[in-house]
């Protein structure tokens, strides 16, 4: 079967070069390895409970965010219906409570409030944040117009290049010297890495600014957005096949021409084959460096990668509540808990990595919104935290269920210490680990934000999306601009355009 591109992996990523190629008038072929598109973009259903596998909160809906015209372009925003979250997250620690805002201006004023002798490095750090994300993505003719300033106003110009190599703690250290204020601006650091030391800060610039500008949740769990696009596919005459796994990536004198496939069964099926002109591989970068590629191919890659890090995966307590929570005193969307171990931003590496009954966690209650994740008088809510494979792999499978069940509940009295009496209404609870994820989505380590944002790792120094093969383009968390939603279906979007702007020659 010929086609115009075929798509290996339905992530965000790979759905939204999907959709946009289809749109177009392309015919796409996309194999997804699960029974359901979506990768972490998905949900299971337990008793009357939809639970939402990884979405928490979602960036780029604001009308001036540089991520919204991809979502209006694909159509998202008038056919999806995206709740505007209360505010950004209450941080919890340390004798503090406070609420952080999803707005600059509102969060400075708070901030100041709380912690009066940090105005100056309050203002700092935000207007920076701000200033590094304008500079990355300012347009040509600004760029243009800088060049010819540089000379004459040097100082305007040195944010981006300066910051390149730095990380975000050591941004905050040059600016902010309260501790608890270091760890309330680093509530939600997980969202997109483990390690304020070792976190970009370009890319926590752009993702930072973007949630301090409004933050959203899809109405129905993030899989309506995936089911959209993949209908988006389909509906644009092209094909999105389930259980169907990529085996090997065909070549010829060095160009990528198709994709072997098979149905993804426990028992051996006979192989397809799928040809296209171009092939887009949405699925984990080393996955398809070691085992999709011949091998010569994969040799002009493999070298790139070999020392890459890769980012942390997710501990998630999936909870089903037969009440709402209100009586409990959940009066917030996101909590962030600091464990009290926890005093210092150096802490937090230590923190996510060291024993789980102390490990800072997040917890979300659904039911502070419309979500429609269960009937009316019930909430859905989630418990998380970081995760690594090595927590968990050297278990037997007995060990393991014994584990994870004692290692949540630790985390559901915990919650019940922050609201006493909650655990009363935990009516189904579900765990996912490192080990889940990496058995659902095939992702090395189960991380869910593939290559590690750290400096060395961010920005034009990620794996880019157009490999050392001809027509064959990487896009997906693992490459450029990096992990999360926005960055996922970013991804996806510019590959879909590369290959438009190449046809039109």
């Amino acid at each position: 079967m010929q086609y115009d591109v075929i798509i290996i992996g339905s992530g965000l990523g790979g759905l939204a070069a999907g959709a946009k190629l289809a749109k177009e008038g392309k015919k796409v072929l996309l194999l997804e390895q699960h029974f359901q598109v979506g990768g972490c973009a998905t949900h299971f259903k337990r008793k009357d409970y939809t639970f939402e596998v990884s979405l928490h909160e979602l960036n780029g809906l604001n009308k001036t965010d540089h991520i919204y015209k991809m979502y209006q372009n694909l159509d998202a925003v008038e056919n999806l219906t995206f709740l505007k979250i209360p505010e950004f997250y209450r941080w919890l620690g340390h004798g503090m409570d406070i609420v952080v805002p999803d707005n600059a201006e509102q969060a400075k004023d708070i901030l100041i409030d709380k912690f009066p002798d940090e105005k100056k490095g309050i203002q700092k750090y935000l207007a920076s944040l701000f200033s590094i994300r304008d500079q990355l993505f300012r347009m040509p003719e600004d760029r243009k117009k800088e060049k010819l300033l540089r000379p004459l106003f040097p100082i305007l110009y040195p944010k981006v290049v300066f910051n390149m190599k730095k990380s975000v703690g050591e941004f905050l250290d040059s600016m902010i010297e309260d501790d608890k204020l270091k760890l309330i601006l680093l509530g939600n650091l997980l969202y997109y890495h483990d390690d304020p030391y070792t976190m970009s800060l370009l890319f926590y610039s752009v993702a930072q600014t973007s949630f301090l500008s409004g933050s959203y949740y899809i109405q129905g769990g993030s899989y309506k957005l995936s089911d959209f696009l993949a209908d988006k596919i389909t509906s644009n005459g092209g094909e999105v096949l389930n259980r169907q796994l990529a085996t090997k990536i065909i070549t010829e004198n060095g160009k990528a021409i198709g994709v072997e496939y098979r149905q993804n069964t426990k028992k051996e099926s006979e192989t397809q084959k799928a040809y296209a002109k171009y092939i887009i591989s949405n699925a984990a970068v080393p996955n398809v460096v070691n085992e999709l590629l011949p091998q010569e191919e994969g040799h002009k890659i493999r070298g790139k990668i070999e020392s890459l890090q890769y980012a942390p995966s997710l501990f998630n307590v999936y909870i089903g509540f037969k009440t709402s929570l209100d009586r409990y005193g959940v009066q917030h969307y996101s909590t962030v808990v600091c464990d009290e171990s926890c005093k210092t931003s150096a802490d937090i590496y230590q923190n996510y990595t060291g024993d789980f009954t102390k490990r800072n966690f997040i917890f979300v209650d659904y039911g502070q919104i419309d979500s429609k994740l269960a009937p009316e008088g019930k909430s859905v809510g989630s418990i998380c935290t970081s995760d690594y494979l090595s927590d968990w792999e050297h278990l037997g499978r007995e060990e393991y269920r014994s584990k994870k069940k004692e290692v949540a509940e630790s985390f559901i009295q915990r919650l019940n210490d922050v609201y006493p009496g909650i655990k009363e209404a935990v009516d189904y609870y579900e765990i996912g680990t490192a080990k889940t994820i990496q058995r659902y989505t095939l992702n090395p380590g189960g991380s869910v934000y593939g290559f590690s944002q750290i400096p060395s790792q961010s920005g034009n120094k990620r794996i880019p999306h157009e490999a050392s093969i001809e027509n064959f383009y990487f896009a997906s968390a693992w490459t450029q601009p990096g992990g999360g939603f926005g960055a996922a279906l970013g991804s996806g979007y510019l590959v879909a355009n590369k290959i438009l702007k190449k046809e039109q020659g």
